[in-house]
């Protein structure tokens, strides 16, 4: 299932520790979250695909990006 989300970039220090993205209702574990995405508090909107598979991470809903950009800090949740 494909969705638009609108969210914070989060690093997880569990299990090894992983990179998130979490909105204001629920969070994300992207499999394929993008180099440039990885920094601490970005604010980011993307497209992506809920994926039905089992994760190390017990934490979010595992997820593939398609597309996404960045926001400024303000924008964040001005939809």
């Amino acid at each position: 299932m494909s969705r638009s989300i609108t969210g914070v970039i989060k690093y997880v220090d569990l299990e090894g520790g992983f990179w998130g993205i979490e909105t204001d209702q629920e969070k994300y574990f992207p499999l394929n979250l993008p180099e440039q995405l990885k920094e601490i508090d970005a604010k980011v909107s993307c497209n992506i695909e809920v994926l039905d598979v089992m994760s190390l991470q017990s934490w979010g809903t595992p997820c593939k990006i398609f597309s996404f950009t960045t926001l400024e800090p303000s924008s964040l949740w001005n939809n």
